[in-house]
């Protein structure tokens, strides 16, 4: 089933962007169940908002590359946690994210 952006109230400031992480398989190939203690720190989501991009020592807003509901790939431990109305979101930097998946 795929994964849908929802709507979040948070804006980001700067060059900044909200993911919602995309958790990892329970199961892996073979079937091995994983324990919550076994599993990897997610490294791939979708951004739900994005900041409205850096600015330079003149001033000038350098926009974003990404957008909303953009699936990608971002640094391990990068970002802040947060908790909003019972939903876990990362705000990272976008120079954090590594990669768009286009799948």
């Amino acid at each position: 089933m795929p994964q849908t952006a929802t709507k979040v109230d948070i804006k980001p400031l700067g060059d900044r962007v909200v993911v919602e992480s995309i958790e990892q398989a329970q199961k892996t190939a073979g079937g091995v169940i994983l324990p919550d203690t076994a599993k990897e720190k997610p490294q791939e989501g979708v951004i739900l908002a994005v900041g409205p991009g850096r600015k330079t020592d003149k001033g000038d807003v350098v926009p974003i590359e990404l957008k909303a509901g953009d699936k990608v790939i971002y640094s391990k431990y990068s970002g802040s946690e947060i908790k909003l109305d019972g939903h876990e979101y990362l705000i990272i930097s976008e120079k954090d994210v590594l990669a768009i998946v286009n799948r």
